[in-house]
């Protein structure tokens, strides 16, 4: 059976995102700056890794969502 998180992609909303840089910071492989200078959901087969939780978990802003 799929986890919650396996089945779902996280999703940052740009107009509330300050740019801090946390999410890049725990989880580099799943969170990006790209060339617009916004933070972007790189291509993931699975989403589970605990480090994606840490990372929307302490998005300051809380923009970050699983869709």
């Amino acid at each position: 059976m799929e986890t919650l998180s396996s089945m779902k992609t996280p999703v940052v909303e740009l107009s509330c995102c300050i740019l801090c840089e946390i999410c890049i910071e725990l989880a580099p492989h799943a969170f990006a700056i790209n060339n617009s200078d916004f933070v972007e959901v790189l291509a993931l087969d699975d989403y589970s890794d605990e480090n994606i939780h840490e990372a929307i978990k302490n998005c300051p802003k809380d923009c970050i969502t699983w869709e």
